[in-house]
């Protein structure tokens, strides 16, 4: 279905409350309200696991041209809490679409709203900071002060551990593309589809397991290297993660991270993370490499960050290390380096989907990593 007549709205903690019409499922979500402002990509968007259990507000002004096709999924469902548009597609245009994306989300029970101005709402997000929303339509469609009472009932994005709801349950492997040269251990903390693939291409045999798994779980898979994902929630709440991240760092192992892996890897080195205004959502951030000076254009979504300088060496208990990257808008941090044991980081998502590919040789550095321990 497109957006209908029916309307819905979004209400903010704050109170503040957008009027529109409602499209996907009906009913009503509750998370935290943050904006993403890729221009392409929707569907990777949505079903990227580090989403989970936000409200995703789209800075583009017309979303699902290109409807929606499983080829283009990041995960097995829409990770996202609510949807929020300017002006939703009436009708895809699109060889590949199998469906609309108001179809698909009504299909899996994501509520929806559009005709929403995004400009004031993303402007208000970044004024306040992420919040804690809800979208309401059909039969949940309240009083403003009952809606915001549903809104601050609500668990805020700060101390929640979520990467075991988007994490497998089972462990499962994707085999290598071609010969096998590398064994890696994937440690699903929210992993996106096209990691999995970017590994396989370069000849690695990936098991992934649960984000429960134990030190001894980790080690049965004999791994040549392993691999923390992107994923969702505080890192400050996954102490079990961090010490397994430590315990790999002790063995020396090859290890890279990305996105929520970062930070596990901060907190690992013993760096602090702290909840961002407002996050870095989009394809199109800029990132400078601490050591060359030399900039990517890359993807991003998070809402956390480690705590540090640009450039800045630090003792650790795996010996030096340093903040490899950093964000030249804000100052975030974006990767950390092990100067001492084979470990590296990156904040944003280098397998690009969607965005730019400036930042796939990160992959490439991970398998050299694996080379020369072997």
């Amino acid at each position: 279905m497109g957006a209908s007549t029916q309307n819905a709205a979004l209400v903010l903690e704050d109170g503040t409350l957008f009027v529109g019409r409602a499209f996907g499922a009906t009913g009503a979500s509750l998370g935290e309200a943050v904006f993403c402002t890729g221009m392409t990509g929707y569907q990777e968007t949505l079903t990227d696991p580090s989403y989970h259990g936000q409200i995703v507000v789209q800075t583009a002004s017309h979303i699902g041209n290109t409807g929606w096709t499983g080829e283009d999924d990041e995960s097995s469902r829409i990770q996202v809490a609510g949807y929020v548009l300017r002006e939703l597609s009436r009708r895809p245009s699109n060889w590949r679409s199998q469906r609309s994306l108001g179809e698909e989300l009504e299909r899996q029970g994501i509520v929806g709203v559009s005709g929403i101005d995004t400009r004031a709402l993303t402007l208000h997000l970044r004024n306040r900071g992420a919040m804690r929303a809800g979208v309401f339509s059909g039969d949940a469609l309240a009083g403003r002060e009952e809606m915001t009472a549903r809104v601050l009932a609500a668990p805020p994005m700060a101390g929640a551990a979520l990467a075991a709801r988007v994490g497998t349950v089972q462990p499962y492997v994707v085999p290598a593309v071609g010969t096998r040269r590398f064994r890696v251990a994937v440690l699903d903390l929210g992993v996106k589809g096209n990691s999995l693939r970017l590994l396989a291409e370069r000849g690695a045999e990936c098991h992934v397991l649960p984000p429960t798994s134990t030190l001894d779980r980790l080690l049965e898979v004999e791994p040549d290297g392993v691999f923390l994902s992107n994923g969702p929630g505080d890192p400050s709440a996954m102490d079990d993660v961090v010490r397994l991240a430590g315990a790999v760092l002790e063995r020396r192992l090859p290890l890279f991270g990305i996105c929520f892996g970062n930070q596990i890897l901060g907190r690992a080195l013993g760096r602090e993370t702290y909840k961002m205004r407002f996050g870095h959502r989009g394809i199109n951030v800029p990132v400078v490499d601490a050591a060359t000076g030399r900039v990517a254009i890359t993807a991003h979504n998070h809402g956390f960050a480690v705590a540090g300088e640009p450039g800045e060496e630090f003792d650790t208990p795996y010996g030096r290390a340093a903040v490899s990257h950093q964000c030249p808008n804000d100052g975030a941090v974006e990767g950390l380096r092990c100067l001492d044991t084979p470990a590296f980081s990156v904040q944003y998502h280098p397998e690009a989907a969607a965005g730019p590919h400036d930042a796939e040789s990160l992959f490439d550095q991970f398998t050299r990593l694996m080379s020369e321990d072997s």
